[in-house]
């Protein structure tokens, strides 16, 4: 019994070390390519705090899969509602302000940040970068996970959990880059348009945790839906505020000189 607990125990450990490896991977592939592009005579030194955003939002995103909340989350409701809010909102909002491709474009030589450049641009990235279209995959994602038998099943099969986690990051990464805009992005939108997009979008997702707290989702025990509604409500609010913050602040941006300069005309 206690060897199968063994071996039980450092299986788990292998797996969580080799999820472990793109998390790592990506943080020193960012902290190298800053230290690159911050050499460069005719740019300027790559931001600190973009460096600490990218760091954290790969440790919320990790810790959300990896170790003790990602194997409770398993069995409990409110631990997996808070390995969403991190790996679903939380992470792909520090890493979007991380600015990564911009990062990325100004590391690499002309050549092939053009070509990078170019598959920004192109049909499939337009397409899955318009703001309805991120919202669609953001929220709607969520309503089929928690009001089909999908939340089940991702408990069940190796499989689908890893499809519906990457899913979940994601679809939150685009749905956040699609609102408000720190990379280059292949078309950009009005201020006015992303705002009602994003409106609708907090509503159906406010919406969706009061169904959860008002019908669990299946094989969920009530007080565990209540609790993890309410997280899922109020923790998400907290994310939003930041976001509309901030689509608020780069809209203010935008128009502030506009009017400055024509009141002293």
């Amino acid at each position: 019994m206690v060897a199968d607990h063994q071996i039980e125990h450092n299986s788990r450990l292998l797996i969580d070390i080799a999820l472990a490896v793109p998390f790592v991977t990506a943080v020193v592939l960012y902290i190298g390519a800053a230290i690159v592009s911050s050499h460069y005579p005719h740019l300027r030194k790559w931001p600190l705090h973009r460096t600490i955003f990218w760091i954290l939002g790969i440790f919320l995103a990790a810790i959300s899969v990896i170790g003790p909340l990602a194997e409770q989350a398993h069995k409990d409701f409110t631990a997996h509602m808070t390995s969403h809010l991190l790996l679903g909102m939380t992470a792909p909002l520090l890493l979007v302000l991380a600015a990564p491709m911009t990062l990325l474009l100004r590391t690499l030589q002309t050549t092939s940040a053009r070509r990078v450049s170019r598959y920004l641009k192109s049909r499939w990235v337009r397409f899955f970068s318009h703001p309805i279209v991120a919202s669609i995959l953001n929220i709607g994602g969520l309503w089929i996970l928690y009001t089909t038998d999908v939340y089940t099943a991702m408990h069940q099969s190796v499989l689908i959990y890893i499809v519906g986690h990457v899913h979940i990051f994601l679809a939150g990464y685009l749905f956040t880059m699609s609102m408000i805009y720190v990379d280059p992005i292949a078309h950009r939108f009005g201020y006015a348009y992303r705002s009602i997009i994003l409106v609708i979008a907090l509503a159906g997702h406010g919406i969706l945790a009061k169904s959860i707290y008002a019908a669990p989702p299946p094989g969920v025990p009530a007080e565990k839906a209540e609790a993890g509604g309410m997280l899922m409500y109020y923790g998400g609010d907290a994310v939003d505020l930041i976001i509309i913050f901030l689509l608020c602040l780069h809209w203010y941006r935008a128009t502030a000189p506009r009017k400055m300069t024509l009141a002293t005309e």
